[in-house]
């Protein structure tokens, strides 16, 4: 029977949690990129989980540009539109999901995300 590991869970301050949920959800306040950038450069420093969090999300953000980049390219040739829908879906999800997670104090790491950070 294996067995499969998990983290031990990262526990911060109250304020610390705001700064990563926020950066996290940052795509559905309308902020994007910008959020998760600006939380990253002032808390590097001063906190290892929000900078964490915060270049995680900047990754995923930064790497939904350049997905919808080629999708919209590739609409020209029809397949790009279900690909836009899907990376849509995705980061709806995928943004809900890593903030869950990063309130329960685990480090989530998003997939099919380029490490830029």
């Amino acid at each position: 029977m294996t067995s499969t590991f998990n983290p031990p869970p990262v526990y911060t301050n109250s304020s610390d949690r705001v700064w990563i949920i926020l950066s996290h959800l940052s795509v559905l306040l309308g902020a994007g990129i910008l959020l998760p950038l600006i939380v990253y450069l002032v808390k590097k420093d001063e906190s290892e989980p929000v900078a964490y969090h915060s270049r995680e999300a900047l990754n995923f953000h930064i790497s939904l540009v350049i997905y919808s980049i080629a999708s919209g390219l590739l609409s020209l040739i029809v397949i790009g539109i279900p690909l836009l829908i899907f990376i849509g879906l995705a980061t709806i999800i995928l943004s809900i999901v890593a903030a869950i997670k990063a309130s329960d104090g685990v480090e989530y790491r998003y997939p099919c995300c380029i490490r830029f950070v």
